[in-house]
């Protein structure tokens, strides 16, 4: 799980193996897998951090993200 903030300033938890998508359009904007919409306060590149050392504290980091381009 990783803390998020929605745009009201609550924090709320999300399941980072969920996550199908992230934008910046400028808020920060995740899809999930099961297709609903989430904007938070977080910015794109502190919601890239948090997945990653969730992913990293599992054991599946590398296996998934790059920063270049969705490859």
């Amino acid at each position: 799980m990783i803390r998020l903030q929605r745009l009201n300033g609550q924090y709320f938890l999300l399941n980072a193996l969920l996550i199908e998508q992230v934008e910046s359009i400028p808020d920060t904007r995740i899809t999930l897998i099961g297709g609903k919409k989430i904007i938070v306060k977080n910015d794109l590149e502190d919601v890239f951090d948090l997945i990653n050392r969730r992913f990293q504290a599992i054991g599946i980091h590398g296996s998934v993200f790059s920063k270049k381009g969705g490859e």
